[in-house]
């Protein structure tokens, strides 16, 4: 398993097949994708795991944080999100958030993140904010 550094498009289609394969293959391309740092997961050369990220200030916002269904249960997404939350401390943050599925909300939790019990819906999903703080 190898984490690094990807381009915008490189997440798209598992954005796509995993978050919102019943939506138009647009609307995963976000308006800010090509202002974001992209991390990708790679196992035997093959893109398995993605998530971006997005910097203001001194907070870090991650976004379409998904894993192909064949890797999912791995560990392979906790990988990927220590990796991001290294990153975020290298680059001195306070916080790290997101936006994340209220039914996936223990495996943020697993991870140290905190529920600010700020919920949302979106096309028929419910989202709470998850963060963490050091």
């Amino acid at each position: 398993m190898v984490i690094k550094a990807i381009e915008a498009s490189q997440t798209w289609q598992i954005r796509h097949e995993i978050m919102w394969p019943d939506q138009p293959f647009e609307f995963v391309q976000l308006q800010e994708d090509n202002s974001g740092l992209h991390f990708g997961v790679f196992v035997h050369d093959q893109l398995v795991s993605i998530v971006s990220c997005f910097i203001k200030n001194t907070e870090m916002q991650f976004r379409k944080l998904a894993t192909l269904e064949e890797y999912q249960g791995k560990g392979i997404a906790s990988e990927l999100l220590n990796h991001i939350f290294k990153v975020a401390k290298e680059k001195d943050l306070k916080k790290v958030w997101c936006n994340a599925r209220t039914n996936k909300k223990s495996f943020y939790e697993k991870l140290g993140m905190v529920d600010t019990h700020q919920t949302f819906i979106k096309e028929g999903k419910e989202f709470t904010i998850m963060e963490t703080l050091w």
